[in-house]
């Protein structure tokens, strides 16, 4: 198993990304990283891709950088940490800009960049048990991978500040209720309730779905009347998919509707 592997269920339509560094908690170092990047671009364009789901091997879904990457020499740490975010930004904003719903299936610790990348996402759903913390006042350094963007939209300025200045660590109960994650389930059941959750989302109207994801990215940088026109363009595009006339016709006759996707 590679360090970031890809599997794609043609018949379904979801991707899973599975990160396989389980002996560090998936700690994320520059080759990690970059097949990472690389699985993202795969997917990226791939028309049958209707759900992605990031999950991790082991007893964690992602603890953080790999801080032994720096420490081996601080000389060079500013290199180490380009070569990093470097890759992971293209992560991110992939998983942001793809039609595709992403799901974040978590367990363990959701730490540092970790937690960035899950605030990426989505939608996540959390194993009992899961610990969240941002924690990099705790070595010296600010939060990156999107953490000072996901994390006061999700959770307001207030809260996001108290994760930040504080290392105050969520349990899965305590993140459900600030809004942070979609659900909490037992821990034998996260396999299984990711899977449902997927499969749903894929058999959903991706492309509006990426319309939808795409107007709630630039709401807060744009007027209302900006944003009504933004959404105007976007239902006109909406309009023009097969997926647009199956939805229609089939709740005016009453039967559930078979959406295709970017692949019709």
């Amino acid at each position: 198993m590679s360090l970031a592997e890809l599997s794609l269920d043609a018949a379904s339509g979801i991707a899973t990304i599975t990160i396989n560094r389980p002996e560090v908690m998936n700690a994320l170092n520059v080759p990690l990283a970059q097949a990472l990047r690389d699985v993202a671009l795969e997917i990226r364009d791939d028309a049958r891709v209707r759900c992605v789901v990031l999950r991790g091997n082991g007893r964690a879904f992602i603890a953080g950088g790999d801080l032994a990457s720096f420490a081996k020499d601080f000389e060079v740490a500013d290199q180490v940490a380009d070569d990093l975010l470097n890759a992971l930004h293209v992560l991110v904003e992939t998983l942001r800009n793809i039609d595709a719903p992403v799901i974040a299936s978590v367990h363990g610790a959701v730490a540092g960049a970790g937690l960035s990348l899950m605030t990426a996402c989505d939608l996540v759903i959390a194993a009992q048990g899961t610990r969240f913390m941002i924690a990099y006042d705790r070595i010296g350094a600010s939060p990156d991978c999107g953490g000072t963007y996901f994390l006061p939209r999700l959770l307001g300025r207030n809260k996001a500040a108290q994760l930040m200045f504080l290392s105050e660590t969520l349990d899965a109960e305590a993140a459900l209720a600030a809004g942070l994650i979609y659900k909490v389930v037992a821990a034998d059941a996260l396999a299984a309730s990711t899977a449902e959750l997927a499969t749903k989302l894929a058999n959903g109207p991706t492309q509006a779905y990426g319309n939808y994801k795409r107007l709630v990215e630039k709401t807060y940088d744009r007027s209302l009347s900006e944003q009504l026109e933004a959404e105007r363009d976007a239902f006109s595009a909406n309009t023009r998919t097969a997926d647009f006339r199956e939805g229609v016709s089939a709740f005016l006759a009453k039967r559930p509707a078979q959406f295709k996707g970017r692949s019709q």
